[in-house]
């Protein structure tokens, strides 16, 4: 039987700010909030572009972004994960150029769950 790995992504401070379960994206409680194609690039759950994974890993994005990305359908939301208790520290981080921002750390809102978030559908 394989274990299937689940890979902590970090913010710019060193905390842990979402976790990658190829091609799926969790947020710390374990919760579908986006997924990631062979390119590495992030999306929402909405199939929106949130931004790319870096080597570090984090997630990045151009601060303006003049050209906007075709939406992508996203794949069939998965089950909840249940997030390891404890995961290894990030390596050390290469500071951001004044271009990109950190997705979790300066737009969280980018990746959201399904039932919240700006463009869900409204409630009867």
């Amino acid at each position: 039987m394989s274990q299937i790995t689940i890979i902590p992504i970090y913010m710019t401070n060193g905390d842990t700010g979402a976790y990658l379960q190829y091609p799926y994206m969790f947020n710390c409680s374990g919760e579908w909030v986006g997924f990631v194609t062979p390119k590495r690039e992030v999306y929402s759950v909405l199939g929106e572009y949130v931004g790319k994974l870096t080597d570090d890993p984090r997630i990045v994005r151009k601060r303006a972004t003049s050209t906007l990305r075709p939406r992508l359908e996203p794949p069939q939301p998965p089950k909840r994960i249940a997030p390891p208790s404890t995961v290894p520290l990030p390596r050390m981080m290469s500071d951001l150029s004044h271009s990109l921002i950190d997705v979790l750390m300066d737009a969280p809102e980018l990746l959201h769950t399904l039932d919240s978030g700006d463009l869900r559908e409204d409630m009867d």
